[in-house]
C-alpha cells in the first residue's frame, strides 16, 4: 500500500486549503486514515482521523472547529479540509493508515502501517 500527500502550499492566515491522500494498492475503506504533521526539530502530532468504516472522526485539540476528514471511495482518496489557517499550522503534513481492527481506531503513531512522504503547508501573510 502506497499513500500520496498533495495539495499543500502558501496560504495567508484566515485562509483554507484542502489536502488530498491517495492510497494505492489497496482500498481505502480497508484501513483507518489518519492526517498528522510535523515541524522540523520536532515529534508528529495528530491532526486528525476516520475509522476504516468511516464512521467515526476524531480531531487534535487544535484543529477542532477548522478542519475537517472526509474520504471518496469512489477515487480511493481522503481529504483533509482546512479552514481559518494560521500560522502555527505551518508544517508537513503526511497521511497515514492502519490496517482495519476490531479494535476500531487506534490513536498513536506507531499504530499506522503505512505513511506517505506528506505535502508542506506554509501559513503566512
Amino acid at each position: 500500500v502506497q499513500l500520496k500527500a498533495f495539495g499543500g502550499g502558501l496560504v495567508p492566515p484566515g485562509g483554507s486549503l484542502r489536502l488530498s491522500c491517495l492510497v494505492s494498492g489497496g482500498i481505502i475503506s480497508d484501513y483507518g486514515i489518519g492526517w498528522w504533521r510535523q515541524v522540523p526539530g520536532k515529534g508528529r502530532d495528530f491532526v486528525a482521523g476516520m475509522s476504516w468504516t468511516g464512521g467515526s472522526t476524531f480531531y487534535g485539540d487544535s484543529v477542532k472547529g477548522r478542519f475537517g476528514i472526509s474520504r471518496d471511495r469512489t477515487k480511493n482518496t481522503a481529504y483533509l479540509q482546512m479552514n481559518n489557517l494560521k500560522p502555527e499550522d505551518t508544517a508537513n503534513y503526511l497521511c497515514a493508515a492502519q490496517i482495519r481492527s476490531e479494535a476500531g481506531f487506534r490513536p498513536h503513531a506507531l499504530d499506522y502501517e503505512y505513511w506517505g512522504r506528506g505535502t508542506l503547508v506554509t501559513v503566512s501573510s
